[in-house]
């Protein structure tokens, strides 16, 4: 069987229960009568294996593909658990599960469950750096009466599910007795990649996007719904490369579009097994209750480059708020929930917008998606506060009376009305539908404050007033001309504009600690500077971007110190990519995301950041970085991207001088 994009026809390979190819399923011959089997997990962790020692994207899209075309055709309705395994999901995001394990009880669990040290695990782990490395290197010294049954997707998935759903006081030690019970029956590298999935941190390169490509590789390749063996001909064999190539990515194409309006795969994966590939569309599309993720925009330098880009075409400038991305969701049952631009469910963090929004509402709206920034507000003054107020309010399971920080909603999108997706609809259309939708009531529920103009005086005026109330500057939009919402996409069609972006860099970016060096002179006892990376999300590894040593005050050196020096390796993660004449003296875990601003990017021979994109053998790195803040709110994961570097507006030169 062959996944890849100008990969040759035939007859398809089924994957086996060791983790070969053949044609007898899961572990035996198949009569046409037979019920479904369980995928088992080692073939979800052979592939793991291959994709992880693989380095071409179209090879890791065709190993990934292999398998869930021996899914469909031997175990459909498992298609799904092998789907949130790849992506390391227990569910979507808006499920809100978290596995909440952390190193230190994964390091009991395995030693309970082989009988070894805990200081020697972890020991080997700090020598390895990673624990899936050393999970697989051991062996279990504990039996049992009667040898566990081996593990299959769907039976880890629920496992993973049901930890996830675990609190309270007991429910370390509840954790521990699963996963001990899942370490006994592991094989092979089953371990390695069990344990990977537990942290949270799969690392063998595979991105969503990639998956999203394999699995409408599958499903085209492999329609469901056949007769065991003819479920496993290949599709597109009859068709010349060229053909199969535009086929496949036209397939991909299809279902990447409606992802994009309908992110959830238990809605998907159930329409796709019945209905295929073509059909999607009609089945599945934007739905309140599932998060959009959001469009976002792309930094300006100054209002010359706003007029520039935007030409002719009519825009609007609104205030660009200090707070936190909300998508509302009211449903036809009256019921409201609340995402942040992450897809996470929020809505237990603001019951008083819970209760608030449907007294918004004009008559004759039924049910509505908005696009809106959650801002703090003072009642007394009157006032905008900046996001870190905001931040202090709690994150999970507020009391509505006794919220002390109290939050004004400004909206400015309307991308779902009573039934119909306004998405393709230009901004102008989307923006009169929102005020004709929802009432105003200060200090509670605002439009954002939005000027349209084409005058470059107007503009830096309005930018002004802006900053004057407490805001970070200007997004300008296009109103008309290639004015849709553009899902889950950084578009030109939105542009921001920031007090700061006049001077050097465009926008700041979000960065994780990966290394400190020591401080000398004033500094000696405490770490003087330290080594940034940004987040790769294809290879999932850290690239190194700058050192950084200002921004800093005495006291917040400390306080570094004191954070980062409980998260001290002995060496560099296998993930972090670096160059030698930047080697820290303290490696560190890549736990904590900083905001810096800097006043220019260029092309580096020893930092790693977006290396390949610009320059097939350098990287990008920053020109007088400074810290600005620690992001607390952000994953390490949820760092700037290498793609977004190597996106920066401002480098325009660079690339115009650089061999693509």
């Amino acid at each position: 069987m062959d996944g890849g994009d100008g990969g040759h026809g035939g007859d398809a390979e089924i994957m086996m229960g060791d983790g070969r190819t053949g044609c007898g399923g899961w572990g035996g011959s198949r009569g046409v009568t037979t019920p479904p089997l369980s995928v088992p997990y080692l073939a979800v962790a052979r592939t793991f294996e291959r994709i992880e020692e693989a380095s071409s994207r179209l090879k890791i899209i065709e190993i990934l593909t292999n398998l869930l075309r021996s899914v469909v055709a031997l175990s459909p309705s498992e298609l799904l658990p092998c789907l949130l395994l790849c992506l390391n999901r227990p569910g979507a995001p808006s499920e809100g599960l978290e596995l909440g394990i952390g190193e230190t009880l994964l390091t009991r669990a395995l030693a309970q469950a082989t009988g070894r040290q805990l200081a020697q695990i972890r020991s080997e782990a700090q020598d390895k750096g990673d624990l899936g490395l050393v999970a697989e290197s051991s062996r279990c010294t504990q039996r049992t009466v009667v040898p566990p049954a081996p593990l299959s997707a769907s039976g880890v998935l629920g496992k993973l599910r049901e930890m996830a759903a675990m609190s309270g006081n007991a429910s370390a030690s509840k954790k521990i007795d699963i996963i001990k019970g899942l370490f006994v029956a592991c094989r092979h590298s089953e371990a390695r990649y069990l344990v990977r999935s537990l942290s949270g941190k799969l690392r063998i390169g595979l991105a969503e996007q990639s998956v999203l490509t394999a699995l409408a590789h599958a499903i085209a390749l492999t329609p469901p719904g056949q007769e065991w063996p003819l479920a496993v001909v290949d599709a597109g064999q009859s068709m010349a490369p060229d053909a199969r190539r535009t086929w496949l990515e036209e397939q991909s194409r299809i279902l990447k579009q409606t992802f994009c309006e309908l992110p959830d795969y238990a809605a998907i994966v159930p329409v796709l097994l019945e209905h295929g590939l073509e059909q999607l569309p009609k089945h599945c599309g934007i739905t309140p209750g599932v998060p959009l993720k959001p469009m976002l925009a792309q930094p300006a330098r100054c209002v010359s480059e706003l007029l520039k880009r935007f030409e002719e075409a009519a825009f609007t400038c609104e205030y660009k708020y200090d707070g936190e991305r909300t998508q509302i969701h009211v449903l036809e049952s009256g019921a409201v929930f609340i995402y942040s631009r992450n897809q996470e469910n929020t809505t237990s963090k603001y019951p008083d917008l819970v209760q608030r929004i449907p007294k918004m509402l004009k008559p004759g709206v039924r049910s509505c998606i908005l696009d809106a920034e959650a801002v703090a507000w003072d009642k007394v003054t009157k006032q905008l506060q900046p996001f870190q107020v905001l931040m202090t309010r709690k994150r999970k399971d507020v009391d509505a009376a006794a919220i002390k920080v109290q939050v004004c909603v400004y909206a400015f999108d309307l991308l779902y009305l009573n039934g119909e997706p306004l998405v393709r609809e230009p901004l102008a259309t989307r923006r009169q539908l929102l005020r004709q939708s929802f009432e105003e009531v200060e200090g509670e529920f605002l439009f954002a404050t939005s000027m349209d103009t084409r005058s470059a005086d107007e503009v830096s005026d309005f930018l002004d007033k802006a900053i004057k109330a407490s805001c970070e500057g200007l997004m300008v939009k296009t109103l008309e001309v290639e004015a849709t919402y553009e899902i889950a996409k950084r578009s030109h069609k939105w542009l921001k504009l920031k007090k700061d972006y006049l001077d050097g860099l465009g926008d700041t970016l979000d960065l994780v600690v990966i290394g400190a060096y020591l401080g000398k002179g004033k500094r000696a006892g405490i770490y003087g500077g330290f080594l940034l990376a940004c987040y790769d999300e294809e290879s999932e590894e850290y690239q190194s971007i700058c050192k950084i040593g200002t921004g800093f005050t005495e006291e917040s050196l400390e306080k570094h110190y004191n954070f980062l020096k409980e998260h001290v390796l002995t060496q560099p993660r296998p993930y972090y990519r670096w160059d030698n004449a930047v080697a820290p003296d303290r490696w560190l875990a890549a736990v904590q995301v900083w905001e810096v601003k800097c006043g220019d990017l260029s092309i580096s021979p020893v930092y790693r950041a977006a290396v390949g994109l610009v320059d097939e053998d350098k990287g990008i790195s920053l020109r007088f970085p400074r810290f600005l803040r620690v992001r607390g709110d952000k994953k390490p994961e949820e760092a700037t991207s290498s793609t977004q570097v190597r996106g920066q507006g401002v480098l325009g030169a660079l690339w115009d001088s650089s061999p693509q």
